[in-house]
C-alpha cells in the first residue's frame, strides 16, 4: 500500500509485508525542474488551480502506483476534499486509521 499525503506539501510512505516505509517522494524531480511536492503540495494547488491540479493528483498517482507496485493507494492530508473523485485504485485515508497503525506498532 502507498500512502500519499496531500497537504502543505506532500507526504509518502509504503506499508510492504506489514512493515512501515517512510518515502520522501516528495522532493523527486517530476517534470519542467519541479518536484512532485510543487504539483501536489499547496504551492502546486494555487499556482495551477483546482482542475489541474486534480488532473496532477491523477496522473501522479498513476504512475507512482506503477512504479512502486503498489496494490492501492490511500490518499489522506486536508487537501484529499478538494478531489471530486477519486483516481482509479485509490481510497480515501482517514486520520484516525494514522492514530490507530501508530498505537499498534507501538503494541508489537
Amino acid at each position: 500500500m502507498l500512502f500519499l499525503g496531500l497537504g502543505t506539501g506532500l507526504g509518502s510512505a509504503m506499508i510492504v509485508s506489514g512493515m512501515l516505509e517512510p518515502m520522501e517522494l516528495a522532493h523527486l524531480m517530476y517534470k519542467n525542474g519541479k518536484t512532485y511536492e510543487d504539483y501536489l503540495g499547496l504551492r502546486g494547488l494555487e499556482r495551477s488551480g483546482k482542475k489541474k491540479w486534480r488532473r496532477h493528483v491523477a496522473e501522479i498517482t498513476k504512475r507512482l502506483k506503477i512504479a512502486l507496485e503498489a496494490d492501492y493507494v490511500v490518499l489522506g492530508g486536508g487537501n484529499c476534499k478538494k478531489l471530486k473523485k477519486l483516481p482509479p485504485g485509490t481510497r480515501l485515508g482517514n486520520n484516525l486509521n494514522a492514530f490507530l497503525g501508530g498505537f499498534r506498532m507501538w503494541q508489537k
